[in-house]
C-alpha cells in the first residue's frame, strides 16, 4: 500500500466492525493501516481480535478520570500513532473531541439519524425503539462526532427495509450487513477529500 490512511479504532465491545476493517484492507479493498486499538473495557472481545491481528491495542478505562482527562488520554495515543482519522466502532462512551481532531473523527450508528440516536441508543436498544415505533424503514449512519452524542455533521447514510416479521436481531443482522459496506466506503471517501 503506497501511504495508507493511518486509523485509531476505538471500541467498547465485540469488535465486528474491527474485524470487517482489518478484512477490507487484507483484501486490498481499504488503503489503510489500523496503528492503535483503544478500548475503554479490558475484556472487550474486539480487545482480543485487536492483539491477534498484531495491533498495539490501549485499554484506557473511563473510570476515576474526568470527562477532560480520559478524552486526552484516548487523544495522545491518536497523536502519537500520527491518526490520519478516528472510528469510533461500537464505542459506548462521550468523548470530548479537541480542536485538532475537529472532522477526525467518525461514528457509525445503527440507525438513519438524527431518528433512534443519542444517550442510550445503541445495540438492541435502537432496533428495538424501530420496530416498536413501526418505522418501515432502518438503515446506518456515519456521521463526523461532534461534542454532543450521535450530533455530527453526516457523511453516509444506507437504508434496509424493515419486515412485518422483524425481530430486533433479524433487524440487527441487516443493519450491521450494510455497515460492513458503508463504514469502509465513508472512510474512503474521506481519504479521497484530504489526498
Amino acid at each position: 500500500m503506497e501511504n495508507p490512511f493511518r486509523l485509531a479504532v476505538l471500541l467498547s465491545g465485540s469488535g465486528r466492525s474491527l474485524a470487517n476493517l482489518l478484512e477490507y484492507i487484507s483484501e486490498g479493498k481499504l488503503s489503510a493501516s489500523i496503528d492503535a486499538v483503544i478500548s475503554n473495557t479490558p475484556d472487550a472481545r474486539g480487545v482480543t481480535i485487536a492483539k491477534q491481528a498484531g495491533i498495539t491495542t490501549h485499554i484506557l478505562p473511563r473510570e476515576n478520570h474526568t470527562a477532560e482527562e480520559w478524552s486526552a488520554s484516548v487523544f495522545n495515543v491518536c497523536r502519537q500513532i500520527k491518526a490520519d482519522l478516528v472510528v469510533m466502532a461500537g464505542f459506548l462512551q462521550h468523548i470530548n473531541i479537541p480542536q485538532d481532531f475537529q472532522s477526525k473523527v467518525i461514528n457509525i450508528h445503527p440507525s438513519l439519524l438524527p431518528s433512534f440516536g443519542g444517550k442510550g441508543f445503541h445495540g438492541m436498544h435502537v432496533h428495538r425503539a424501530v420496530l416498536d415505533r413501526g418505522c418501515t424503514v432502518s438503515g446506518c449512519t456515519v456521521h463526523f462526532v461532534d461534542n454532543e452524542y450521535d450530533h455530527g455533521r453526516i457523511l453516509l447514510q444506507e437504508t434496509v427495509r424493515v419486515l412485518s416479521d422483524d425481530t430486533p436481531e433479524s433487524l440487527a443482522a441487516r443493519v450491521f450487513a450494510v455497515e460492513c459496506v458503508t463504514l469502509p466506503k465513508a472512510i474512503q471517501k474521506i481519504q479521497m477529500a484530504v489526498v
